[in-house]
Order: structure tokens, then sequence, then C-alpha cells
């Protein structure tokens, strides 16, 4: 059950409505996510000014996508594996390629290092070795795509909270759960 209302989207004025305007004209809709983080414009606003900071930046969005499924999945979050299931196929992600970013893994070597890495990120809360940054470097990402790696984390691990605490209702299909062994 929903904890924080969503702020309506046909009804709202101020900031809000801006904020919705701008999403609505990019996505052709307001995710309840973003309908909820608009209770504090503020929050609604640094999600969107992250989001789109990162989305400028040199990774390219089938790995984005992958963070951020692999995060969902690592953090339990319903919302965010729906919509980063769709978005991922939307960037170019088989079902496959979703299930495997789920799984931790990716078909590409170099995909593969940063999904395992954002892995170990969000499981080791940060705390990662030496080795992990350099078998990064050594599937070819440099300082400033590892950097964008970690940032996508902290972006998807503040979605995975936010819906934690206040249960918005999916507004994509369902994810389906994966099998366990």
């Amino acid at each position: 059950m929903t904890r924080i209302a969503p702020v309506d989207v046909k009804n709202a004025n101020g900031p809000a409505a801006e904020i919705f305007q701008g999403v609505k004209k990019k996505m052709g809709m307001v995710p309840n996510i973003i309908a909820t983080m608009a209770q504090s414009p503020a929050v609604a606003n640094a999600y969107l000014s992250f989001s789109g900071a990162l989305a400028g930046g040199a990774l390219p969005a089938p790995v984005r996508e992958r963070i951020a499924l692999v995060t969902g999945q690592v953090n339990e979050c319903g919302y965010c594996l729906s919509a980063h299931t769709l978005l991922g196929k939307g960037a170019g992600l088989s079902d496959e390629e979703v299930l495997r970013a789920r799984q931790g893994t990716a078909s590409e070597p170099k995909e593969a290092a940063a999904v395992q890495f954002a892995q170990k990120l969000v499981e080791q809360r940060g705390n990662v070795s030496d080795e992990d940054v350099q078998a990064l470097r050594d599937a070819g990402y440099d300082d400033g795509q590892i950097g964008e790696i970690v940032a996508n984390v902290a972006l998807n691990i503040f979605t995975n909270y936010f819906n934690h605490v206040a249960d918005p209702e999916i507004d994509f299909p369902v994810a389906p759960a994966l099998a366990t062994a």
C-alpha cells in the first residue's frame, strides 16, 4: 500500500506542475515515482537533474540500464525493476540481456565488468578493492567512466530506497521474479 501519496498530476500547480510538464514532454507520461517525489519539488528536481546529467555522460544508455537493473535486483525494488525492464528494452536490451543484468552479468565482457562492479558496489556498500577497480580498467573503462558507474549506482540506490519508503503503485509492466536456483 502506498505510504506517500503522489501529487495529482492533473490538478498540480506551481513547481510540481512545471516538473510534470517537462517529464510528460520527455516520457509521454508522469511515472508514479516522479509524482510522489513531487511532494517535495526539491526531491523531484534533484532526481531529474542527477538522471539528466548522467544521461549526458560517457556511459551509453544500455550500460546505464544494466546498472539500474542489477542495483534494483540487489535492493529488491519491484518498482525500479519494472521501470528499468521497460526502459532497458527501449535502450535496446533484449529480454535475455535484461535477465542477465538482473543476474549480475552481460553477454559482452566490457558490459559484464560494469554490471559486476555495480553489483559489488551495492552489496559491499561501496567498499570495493583495488582489484575490482583494476578489473574495470582492464575491461576498457577510464576513470571518468568508473566515476559514472559509481554515480549511476548511487542514483539507483536513491530511487530504490525512495520506492521502499514511499511504496508507489507500479505503473509499468511488472517485472517477473527471477527463478531461484
